[in-house]
């Protein structure tokens, strides 16, 4: 089973990933002869307690997608009992492995666009629709974590 480990920052499981179009997209560019997008290079935090993954719009600008929906989310930081509302887009995410291994590679994610996160260092929370294709580890008194898929 592919995997990697990788130490527990201050900020906690961060690690480095890239997003593109999604394979539709992809498709449907490749078809109108339209220039695909590079990829977007990204630094993510793992978060169990995000049902979905969220992305700050920064890293999404370069793709040049537009919404596929209207997400609502809660938040320990919303002031409301009324959720926020969020644009969804359906990306592609690529997490590198260790040497020797493939990536997990996920051709079609629906993420969220949340513009808290780059300020905090990083571009993305990984939460638990990502994690639900994989085996996590968290070994905090050894300060590593290690991702399976």
């Amino acid at each position: 089973m592919p995997h990697f480990t990788l130490n527990i920052t201050p900020q906690g499981p961060m690690l480095n990933a890239a997003i593109g179009v999604s394979r539709e997209r992809r498709s449907a560019l490749t078809i109108a002869k339209l220039q695909i997008p590079q990829t977007v290079p990204i630094r993510a935090l793992i978060d169990t307690g995000a049902s979905a993954t969220c992305i700050d719009p920064s890293a999404l600008l370069p793709l040049q997608l537009t919404p596929t929906g209207i997400a609502t989310v809660h938040t320990p930081s919303t002031k409301s009992n009324e959720p926020s509302e969020h644009e969804q887009y359906d990306i592609s995410l690529i997490v590198p492995a260790a040497a020797n291994q493939p990536p997990l590679v996920l051709h079609i994610l629906p993420v969220i666009c949340a513009d808290l996160l780059s300020s905090q260092g990083f571009h993305a929370l990984i939460g638990r629709d990502v994690l639900s294709q994989c085996i996590f580890i968290y070994n905090g008194p050894a300060g590593f974590f290690t991702l399976a898929y």
